[in-house]
């Protein structure tokens, strides 16, 4: 599950700026109750996203495919992640957040239906492919719609809310997902019919969200490829070596995790699988705000040490068939993920003029969606020929040196401390 740097949405709210609705036209600012309530639609989206966690085990013996097939259904999330963040920002600051939100959030509602009717790989990976759109559009229009109606003089509330619904989502959707599976039946009907109601409820709350269309629309291509302005690519290329790795270990153990837990570590619970990608994601947040303070050379190198540690617990948990080892594992994944995202946006929103850090800030987590996508595929694939502890052992050796080399290359000279989070 993508993290999204929620600083580059802070500026909006003002009158007339790059196309963002108008705050200051004599209407008095919308109660703080909205601006809570403005976030929802945020929350519901991504406890879609990572609501299916825990079901791909019933999946798999029900449909009959491998975990190489499960990897490809993960990764198509991220190919429809990284497509609708080239277009869904711009369109939102041109035309408005609402009509942005609303068609992203029919297709979460589409993605429902069809998880909760799929007879086959086919039918998952669209459901997938579907998430990741609507996710993307959240992401952009719903983080900054959250601003909007804050108004500039509570962008620290927006950012923090917007910021906390996307975590607080990703976290619940997968622990949900484990209750339910657990204890209704039908539990890859049950699940999907019960976010269905949640997303119907966000619905509700866009359509009446205190949000106007831009006044002056933003000029330029309608769909870009994320960049940094010449002589920020250092930067970006040391956030990159340390988030992407991390976030390639939270990937592997929302694809793979459940599939160890029950097929290799002899744990069936989908409470257990879904609760410890809650964990996971509770740890990658709360991680930020412990470091927060820290220079930005230290953080990166905390970040990268974590993933490559959970590397190596990650293999001695698959040949120790334990699955608190393997608890451990993903904890410190979070922690890598959190520290490398925090000291990669650190960096940027130092070298990057506020104008282009929102781009800058997307360059920095296709970075990282790209090797999340491509490696976990690859060790699903391999788990498939190898077995699960030599596909597992492989994935983490890789990851391992690759986060190794991401913590080579951060700078071990003085820096400013981080900027808080």
């Amino acid at each position: 599950m993508p993290r999204t740097r929620t600083a580059s949405v802070g500026a909006v709210g003002r009158p007339g700026r790059q196309g963002v609705p108008e705050q200051a036209d004599g209407r008095s600012a919308a109660p703080l109750w909205w601006v809570w309530l403005a976030a929802w639609p945020v929350t519901a989206v991504f406890v879609l996203s990572n609501a299916a966690t825990p079901l791909y085990v019933l999946w798999q013996r029900d449909l009959g495919f491998s975990k190489g097939t499960l990897t490809i259904v993960f990764a198509f999330y991220i190919v429809g992640l990284i497509g609708s963040l080239l277009v869904s920002g711009v369109v939102s600051d041109r035309i408005g957040r609402k009509p942005v939100l609303l068609p992203a959030l029919a297709l979460a509602l589409v993605a429902c239906l069809i998880f909760a009717t799929a007879a086959g790989v086919a039918a998952l990976i669209v459901a997938r492919l579907l998430t990741g759109v609507a996710v993307g559009a959240v992401v952009s229009a719903g983080m900054a719609a959250v601003t909007d109606v804050a108004g500039p003089e509570r962008n620290r509330t927006a950012a923090l809310l917007a910021s906390c619904a996307m975590v607080f989502g990703a976290g619940l959707g997968p622990f949900l997902a484990g209750v339910l599976s657990e204890t209704l039946p039908a539990p890859t009907v049950t699940v999907f019919v019960v976010e269905a109601a949640l997303l119907v409820t966000a619905v509700l709350v866009v359509l009446r969200m205190p949000v106007r269309r831009p006044t002056s629309p933003a000029k330029g291509p309608w769909v870009r490829v994320p960049a940094v302005p010449r002589g920020s690519g250092r930067q970006l290329g040391r956030g990159v070596a340390v988030f992407a790795p991390g976030l390639t270990a939270t990937s592997f153990v929302l694809s793979l995790g459940p599939s160890l837990l029950s097929g290799l570590l002899g744990t069936t619970s989908r409470i257990v699988a879904g609760g410890m990608a809650f964990a996971m994601f509770l740890t990658a947040t709360g991680v930020q705000f412990a470091v927060r303070h820290l220079r930005r050379h230290a953080i990166l190198a905390a970040g990268a040490t974590s993933t490559a540690a959970s590397m190596v617990i990650l293999i001695i948990a698959v040949h120790a068939s334990s699955a608190p080892i393997l608890v451990i594992s993903a904890l410190l994944a979070g922690a890598g993920q959190g520290m490398g995202q925090l000291g990669g946006l650190s960096l940027l929103n130092a070298a990057v003029p506020p104008q282009r850090l929102a781009e800058a800030n997307a360059a920095l987590n296709v970075g990282g969606y790209v090797l999340a996508g491509v490696l976990p595929v690859s060790a699903g694939y391999l788990s498939d020929v190898m077995g699960l502890t030599g596909g597992a052992t492989v994935f983490g050796v890789v990851l391992m040196s690759l986060a190794v080399i991401g913590g080579l290359v951060v700078p071990a000279g003085r820096g400013k401390a981080a900027e808080p989070a």
